[in-house]
């Protein structure tokens, strides 16, 4: 383990005084209550309930109750110190349908959210969707169909309708490709869909949706409007231009895929040339290309980046690569050394240097944020009930200096959120792998900070 000090506020990491700092959840990672005050199925109840969709047969219905625990979660957060809170709302339990009639009692719920909030000094960021789409809409054809959305531009509209008077900070969409790739091109998550032409039809469809809501919520007058996405450093193997190639196939699949859509109102024209030559560029196209990409390019007041890890790529084909990158099948991962987290995921900050460096030369004025980062370990429960994950501290310290160092690169970094404030159903992995600043006893559900927490809650301190 790495041993790191104590910090004495953000600006001993080199962080503006004025940078903030945060943590981030998903609904159906933590509510719980599935079927309470009304609120319909999302695709996730009906994949976790699926036999062998996710590790150990784990579903999202009781997750951490934040559902009923909410305001001592919100007293926790106070405890931390947190800025900021983001959180997502789920869909089916405000549109039981995901159209049409709404259920006041889930508005309720986050309306009581917001405003216990805002009594503990902390600013609300909300974020619409977070891969939880209600059941109805997926057996109308789900985010491959261009009617899905319409439907999340009206749903935008009820959700501002009931909080946009205490909620300044709006994200549409959550890493879109996480839903459009491993949700209906691998399968790995809900709706377990293996179709990479429909997966395309997602991402575009994704990006019109999250065109239509920003537009609709301006026009209400909300005030800062985003999108998420998640974002890779990705470095060739080698020199040889085989894996250059893959390199360039590997980022624009994950990255520029969304980023030249958003930030430049086009879609790459070399990932359009592999999917053409893969027979699916029509796909990711569309009937109406430029209707779709300037709904895609609607002006944002800022980008949300969560950045985990890094790619180091390689030629060479790889079973199951091009079930989530379609059309790039001669590409596989390689890791050269780093070292990897509890989700075998490699270990580098520098790289969230180079991805917040790469979107600032795209957009220079558009103010960013680090939405996620943060890491799985097997964490270490001693005696009295601590929590030892050094590593997982170690981790946060460096990426949070490596977001000093681009703030010092002239790059418009406003803050950082840890994913997660506490340990949480981590989707196929069920219950298994462990994100959390605090510890949750899924037997019990008592809440216990981790060491990472008492560090994080000195680093939230002002000078």
């Amino acid at each position: 383990m790495t041993s790191i000090q104590n910090p004495a506020g953000r600006t001993s990491l080199g962080l503006p005084d004025d940078f903030w700092l945060g943590a981030a959840t998903a609904a159906y990672q933590i509510e719980g209550a599935a079927t309470e005050d009304g609120r319909g199925a999302s695709i996730w109840d009906t994949f976790s309930h699926t036999p062998g969709a996710v590790l150990g047969g784990d579903t999202g219905d009781v997750a951490c109750d934040h559902y009923h625990r909410m305001p001592q979660d919100v007293a926790l957060m106070k405890e931390l110190g947190l800025d900021v809170y983001r959180f997502s709302v789920a869909w089916p339990r405000v549109q039981p349908t995901g159209s049409g009639a709404v259920e006041q009692r889930g508005l309720d719920f986050y309306s009581r959210l917001v405003d216990e909030l805002l009594d503990a000094g902390i600013t609300p960021w909300l974020t619409l969707y977070h891969w939880d789409l209600p059941q109805p809409l997926e057996d109308a054809g789900g985010w491959p169909e261009r009617d899905t959305a319409l439907r999340f531009a009206d749903y935008a509209r009820v959700v501002h309708d009931a909080l946009g008077d205490r909620v300044r900070y709006w994200t549409t969409h959550n890493e879109p490709w996480v839903s459009a790739f491993l949700g209906y091109a691998s399968g790995v998550h809900a709706p377990g869909r293996r179709d990479p032409g429909a997966s395309l039809r997602a991402v575009r469809h994704l990006l019109v949706g999250h065109g239509l809501a920003t537009t609709a919520l301006r026009e209400a007058g909300a005030e800062s409007l985003g999108i998420t996405v998640n974002l890779y450093a990705v470095s060739p193997a080698s020199d040889d231009p085989a894996d250059q190639d893959a390199a360039r196939r590997m980022d624009g699949m994950s990255n520029r895929i969304f980023l030249e859509p958003l930030l430049l109102g086009r879609w790459p024209e070399d990932v359009l040339a592999d999917l053409d030559a893969a027979g699916i560029g029509d796909d990711l196209r569309g009937p109406t290309p430029d209707e779709d990409v300037a709904l895609a390019s609607t002006p944002l007041d800022a980008l949300g980046i969560n950045y985990y890890s890094r790619h180091t790529v390689a030629a060479g084909g790889e079973p199951g690569a091009e079930l989530a990158y379609p059309g790039s099948t001669d590409v596989r991962f390689v890791n050269p050394g780093y070292p990897v987290t509890d989700m075998d995921w490699p270990v580098d900050a520098t790289g969230l240097s180079e991805v917040l460096e790469a979107v600032h030369a795209m957009s220079p004025s558009l103010p960013l944020y680090v939405t996620e980062n943060g890491a799985a370990y097997p964490d270490d429960v001693v005696a009295d009930g601590r929590v030892l994950d050094d590593d997982r501290t170690a981790y946060l310290d460096a990426h949070l200096r490596a977001c000093a160092a681009s703030i010092g690169r002239g790059v418009p970094l406003r803050g950082y959120f840890a994913w997660s404030l506490m340990d949480n159903f981590e989707w196929a992995f069920g219950y298994a792998k462990r994100f959390g600043l605090v510890h949750v006893d899924y037997d019990t559900l008592v809440r216990t900070p981790k060491r990472s927490a008492e560090w994080y809650a000195a680093l939230t301190r002002r000078q």
